[in-house]
């Protein structure tokens, strides 16, 4: 139990902590609950962006033939011509999604929001099954699930979003530890009882009381995962420094000593067998290609034993030139510090535990949105009084 004066102080912070984010938490815990389901709900919307002629039959592993056989299509084509990168299937079942360099935003400032060219191509046929920009809103049923997840992730506001949602999940953080000394009870088993269920017999202001701070101790490590992660993946560079004083963390090396090449280089096959005799059991689920500004193969691939259950965190740079193996990043093997920051998105979304793990992540979505409507409601009754 806290001082009064403690208490005051606390309370007063946690109010107005909630009435200058609470919208904001809303808002991603609602989305949230919408784009864990991502992928699944983008190919329901869009059959014809992500069908493919191996759906019917039986699908295979995407071989690094097919890969190139794709680029070359693509690159020999003058209506698109060299991607940037390649998303790869794991299966021939699903399309290879080609994107191509983002372009900014009309009349370009801090709030503009760029945006990528999406190209889907059947492995198989080599068929261009369509195209959409990454970025671009709209409620079409190809732009409806991207528009919801860069919603979560820039709240409409471009770059500038990041850093909203950056202070937003620090100001979570805060907020929720704050939010646990004023639940503390008094020291005997009654309070304790009392600050950890509902009297459904009790007054409503008492069930939205007690609702309110019952549902916030409970989800206290769920929201301090949420908010330091958000913080993370939208401006790491404030919380990395945090992090490599408490645990180990391999510094982020350039690619400085990959050249600028221009003559003869390396295919993507070759690429993609050289990053996979690196990780034998892996599957690779990226290839960002060299460009003129740095000849680097890009590939990511995740292994079976990763917690990251979809594109997977191991990475491969290869220089195109040489064939040289430039970097390599294994979730699995590196320091203390990369490991715990290679767990945060799979924690975050819930694929770290799988269909039960997103199922969770998509209900706790409405968490904020009940503590909010119950906070609000304590709020007014004590302004009315």
């Amino acid at each position: 139990m806290l001082p009064k004066s403690v208490h005051t102080v606390l309370l007063r912070l946690h109010l107005w902590l909630a009435l200058t984010f609470g919208s904001v938490f809303v808002l991603l815990g609602l989305t949230g609950s919408i784009i864990c389901w991502m992928h699944e709900l983008d190919h329901a919307l869009n059959p014809g962006l992500f069908s493919t002629a191996h759906q019917t039959r039986t699908a295979e592993p995407i071989k690094p033939e097919m890969v190139q056989a794709a680029l070359d299509s693509l690159t020999a084509n003058p209506a698109y011509g060299k991607p940037r990168q390649l998303m790869l299937p794991a299966t021939t079942a699903d399309v290879i999604t080609a994107w191509y360099p983002a372009r900014a935003a009309t009349g370009k400032s801090a709030f503009s929001q760029d945006w990528s060219r999406q190209v889907m191509l059947d492995p198989h046929t080599l068929e261009v099954k369509g195209e959409r920009n990454w970025g671009q809103y709209g409620i079409s049923g190809s732009l409806l699930i991207p528009s919801l997840y860069h919603l979560h992730r820039y709240v409409l506001l471009g770059e500038t979003g990041k850093i909203v949602i950056a202070v937003s999940g620090i100001m979570l953080v805060l907020m929720s530890l704050i939010g646990l000394f004023l639940w503390l009870p008094r020291p005997n088993w009654k309070a304790l009882r009392q600050s950890l269920t509902v009297n459904l017999a009790a007054t409503p202001a008492a069930i939205n009381f007690r609702l309110h701070r019952m549902l916030g101790f409970f989800a206290l490590p769920v929201l301090l995962l949420l908010g330091f992660s958000g913080a993370y993946f939208n401006q790491p560079q404030w919380i990395l420094p945090v992090i490599g004083k408490v645990l180990p963390v391999t510094e982020a090396r350039k690619q400085g000593d990959a050249h600028v090449f221009t003559g003869q280089h390396i295919n993507a096959v070759q690429a993609m067998l050289i990053a996979q005799g690196v990780f034998p059991h892996a599957r690779i689920s990226r290839l960002g290609l060299p460009s003129a500004s740095a000849a680097v193969y890009e590939i990511r691939l995740r292994q079976p034993q990763e917690m990251h259950s979809g594109d997977g965190a191991s990475r491969v740079s290869v220089d195109a030139g040489s064939g040289r193996i430039i970097r390599v990043s294994d979730p699995l093997q590196g320091q203390a510090g990369d490991r715990f920051l290679a767990s945060l998105f799979p924690l975050h979304s819930g694929i770290a535990f799988g269909i039960s793990g997103r199922i969770f992540i998509s209900c706790f979505g409405l968490v904020p949105l009940v503590l909010m409507l119950t906070g609000w409601r304590m709020w007014r009754k004590r302004k009315n009084k």
